[in-house]
């Protein structure tokens, strides 16, 4: 990756105004969201709540980028995520707390959250944008993401219960002893929950990540 790259994600909550003790259900998940990503290596700072149903943070590289936002999704279900991806410098040192950073990388993130709420990229709805400097990468990636995100509106509650629970076990059989289901029940709900294609979207995002800012 380049040096002095880094990607931020902007994300806000869908419909928090209705949804009752919105703020303390976000600061718990959070939190724990927080906890795992910087164990795992995902993220460089923790995530912040910056308005009132907005966070953000600066992934710890830029191909941490596509499974940071599908486990973000899944930690924080049932609340519904826009995330906006923007790709660039960030001024002065990248520490905490990420509400006081700014550069390219948070005007480029704000400008793809915009878009998402004004159907800017697509005349469809979707639930992420990337901007970057790179024209190229970002046609792709919002090509990519905005079919993406349609599979991703139609993941049910307990299809996304049995895709969490298989990133607890990463085994099928052990995914349905732990939800007490049939290990054909669990197959059929990972298999209608999209998740061999959002597994490879994520795989193959990377890789174009990569290859566009080596």
């Amino acid at each position: 990756m380049n040096a002095g790259t880094w990607g931020v994600l902007i994300a806000d909550v869908m419909g928090s105004s209705g949804r009752p003790n919105f703020r303390a259900l976000l600061s718990g998940k959070l939190r724990i969201a927080t906890i795992a990503h910087l164990e795992e290596k995902r993220i460089r700072l923790p995530y912040a709540v910056t308005a009132g149903d907005e966070f953000q943070t600066v992934a710890i590289n830029l191909a941490e980028i596509p499974g940071l936002m599908f486990d973000l999704r899944r930690r924080l279900r049932p609340l519904q995520l826009r995330i906006g991806v923007g790709i660039g410098e960030v001024l002065g040192p990248v520490r905490p707390p990420v509400n006081q950073l700014g550069g390219q990388a948070f005007q480029l993130a704000r400008k793809a959250i915009e878009d998402i709420k004004h159907h800017s990229a697509h005349k469809f709805e979707v639930l992420t944008a990337f901007r970057s400097t790179d024209e190229s990468f970002d046609v792709v990636a919002n090509l990519v993401y905005g079919l993406h995100d349609t599979l991703v509106q139609g993941i049910s509650e307990k299809q996304w219960e049995t895709i969490s629970a298989y990133f607890a076990k990463n085994r099928v059989d052990l995914t349905a002893r732990a939800l007490r289901i049939s290990v054909s029940t669990a197959s059929r709900n990972l298999k209608r929950g999209y998740l061999w294609q959002i597994v490879e979207t994520i795989e193959s995002m990377r890789n174009v990540i990569q290859h566009s800012f080596s």
